[in-house]
């Protein structure tokens, strides 16, 4: 009876390693940090050294509540490296109370109220000839398109993002880093 306890624990055992192993594998690490499909898109975020710049910025947009809600979300999660890219003092500037509005802009330009994997983006671009247009919550428009295996987002701007971390999925939809921040026009 012991042997037998034993060995069904040993298989239980094995079996929630192996569950355990199997998550991790299926959702990359970033930024040094699991991100878990059962947590939501801020709970995640928070945990990720690579996106403090993004977190400092939702939450001094009041944008928290927003992206802990039920989505489904697609974020275009642009790294602290793409927020340091941008011209000396502009996260600076957004940051400040009286530029809140702006902010706001800013990254509702990187969100789209759809849980959007990249096979399905890649589908979209393909039955689209090579490109696909994308309306953010935000208004902007985002144009999809592919080079070599990687996906591209093109802002209002011109500038062009490459998707370097896909399909992240949260409990409210997904992300994908990329490696610019993406703005709107004017």
């Amino acid at each position: 009876m012991l042997r037998t306890s034993l060995r069904n624990l040993a298989i239980v055992s094995a079996f929630a390693g192996s569950a355990i192993f199997a998550h991790a594998a299926m959702n990359p690490d970033v930024g040094g940090a699991p991100m878990y499909d059962t947590r939501n898109i801020v709970e995640n975020a928070v945990n990720s050294k690579d996106h403090t710049t993004l977190v400092a910025a939702v939450k001094a947009a009041g944008l928290v509540d927003t992206l802990m809600g039920k989505g489904p979300f697609t974020v275009f999660a642009p790294t602290n490296e793409a927020f340091a890219a941008l011209p000396k003092g502009t996260v600076d500037t957004l940051l400040k109370p009286e530029n809140k509005a702006m902010l706001v802009k800013v990254l509702t330009c990187h969100v789209v109220a759809a849980d959007a994997m990249s096979k399905a983006i890649k589908k979209m671009i393909k039955d689209d000839g090579g490109m696909h247009k994308i309306k953010t919550v935000g208004g902007c428009e985002l144009t999809a398109t592919r080079k070599g295996k990687k996906i591209m987002i093109k802002d209002e701007m011109g500038d062009v993002a490459t998707v370097t971390i896909a399909d992240v999925k949260q409990s409210n939809g997904v992300i994908h880093v990329i490696d610019k921040v993406l703005l709107p026009k004017g």
